[in-house]
């Protein structure tokens, strides 16, 4: 079984995207939704949806640690409560996953109105490859994503991802010991917890182009859903640089920063390739 966490906190579309999980799923799934704060209404009702409402907003973190920990699936798959699934998404991620890898689908960007990926005149989508700059925050890898090479990887590795959706074991999500609310906070940096602690464990992070996902990106107007307060925003940066330091930020870390920064070198923002002798020093 496929355990689906849907985070949500005043989302307009949660609606169309549960739906688009109904419709779009092969195989057994679950989907779990934190309603954070408020209440949807009308709900969908089907078995397969459990809703978790906190009548007071606690954060995304702390929304899908419920979540999971009510989950009944060997798989977890997070995604953000305004995105578009591929038919057949949770068969194609089951059937090529490996062990001690957190997988993402290409991405497109969502016309929400039409709910369909959306028609554009630039080249920034599909999207497969991110990076972390030297503030290690994640930034589209443009020449990546634009190699003709790599087009045809349909299973290659990526330094980083955005965090509306990510896929792994639930086994694999507790040794990782996502998602720490105490040191990153309610909400911001998500990504760059997952995909850290995954790479800096031995692990790997894995685009699986073979599927996809649409999502949209708010803007002000809209609103964001999950709001980010300067003070989190200041904790979630804080906790993030004390990657910097070997083994501050985590304690079982087994490989420097260094080393991910040579493995994917030449890393944009990055100035030189780290000379990385041995690995957890």
């Amino acid at each position: 079984m496929l355990s689906i966490i849907v985070p949500a906190r005043n989302e307009p579309y949660l609606n169309q995207t549960i739906k688009g999980l109904l419709e779009n799923a092969e195989g057994e799934i679950e989907i779990l939704v934190s309603l954070d704060g408020y209440w949807s209404n009308p709900i969908i009702s089907d078995d397969r949806v459990i809703y978790i409402h906190k009548g007071k907003a606690q954060g995304m973190r702390a929304g899908i640690n419920s979540c999971v920990a009510m989950s009944k699936g060997e798989y977890l798959m997070k995604l953000d409560a305004h995105c578009l699934v591929d038919k057949g998404f949770d068969v194609k991620l089951i059937k090529d996953y490996e062990d001690k890898t957190v997988v993402v689908p290409r991405r497109y960007a969502l016309d929400v109105k039409n709910w369909k990926i959306e028609k554009r005149k630039d080249d920034k989508y599909p999207i497969d490859y991110m990076y972390l700059d030297s503030t290690l925050h994640g930034v589209v890898w443009k020449e990546k994503n634009h190699d003709l090479k790599l087009k045809e990887k349909m299973l290659d590795e990526t330094m980083s991802n955005q965090g509306s959706i990510w896929f792994m074991k639930k086994t694999y999500f507790y040794e990782l010991e996502l998602m720490d609310e105490v040191g990153y906070g309610t909400f911001w940096n998500e990504f760059q917890e997952v995909g850290l602690k995954c790479w800096l464990s031995g692990g790997k992070v894995i685009v699986n182009k073979n599927t996809w996902y649409a999502h949209w990106h708010k803007d002000e107007e809209s609103g964001r859903g999950y709001s980010m307060p300067s003070a989190e925003q200041v904790k979630g940066a804080e906790q993030t640089k004390k990657w910097l330091t070997y083994k501050l930020a985590w304690e079982k870390q087994t490989l420097p920063l260094e080393w991910l920064i040579a493995h994917f070198w030449p890393v944009p923002g990055w100035q030189e390739c780290p000379d990385v002798k041995e690995e957890g020093k």
